[in-house]
């Protein structure tokens, strides 16, 4: 499938149901950065946990989990992409929902591996772009993400009116 599934530290596989505990807690590192003042971290990734469970649960056939696994079996990693078409253009699309490493996985290479076997993926479904939402505050994912070829290309504002 990917690089990622033949390394001999971790093994990537399609998420089954019986995952959802280990999804879920990794799930709230999706807040783990310096976060605008005005939010709540749990916004962060409550919406993720819906989309998790409809995904495992079969809910949903047009989105899906995969997850990196260390040598003792346990979820370290994940991705979570929808496929959809792309905002503008209405091509075939895919869009990261999260991509979520536990504390210990970090700084190992694991992030960018993570994402080349994502568009290797999405890219094998038919997808002609992926799409990610990122907080402008989160640098060391927005790195991630450069380092990857994104392009930061729409900018959304905020004016909070209380």
């Amino acid at each position: 499938m990917s690089l990622l599934s033949t390394d001999q530290d971790f093994s990537v596989r399609k998420a089954i149901e019986a995952d959802e505990p280990q999804i879920l807690t990794l799930l709230p590192y999706l807040a783990d950065f310096d976060y605008p003042p005005k939010r709540d971290s749990t916004d962060l990734w409550s919406g993720d946990v819906v989309t998790a469970k409809a995904i495992l649960t079969g809910k949903t056939d047009a989105s899906f989990i995969d997850v990196v696994t260390d040598r003792n079996d346990q979820i370290v990693g994940l991705m979570m992409v929808t496929l959809r078409d792309e905002m503008l253009s209405h091509a075939p699309s895919a869009h990261l929902e999260a991509i979520a490493l536990a504390p210990s996985a970090r700084g190992t290479g694991l992030g960018k591996r993570l994402m080349k076997h994502c568009e290797t993926r999405v890219r094998e479904l038919g997808a002609a772009s992926l799409t990610l939402h990122v907080f402008n505050r989160n640098e060391r994912a927005r790195s991630l993400y450069a380092s990857e070829g994104f392009d930061e290309e729409l900018i959304r504002a905020i004016k909070w009116l209380d």
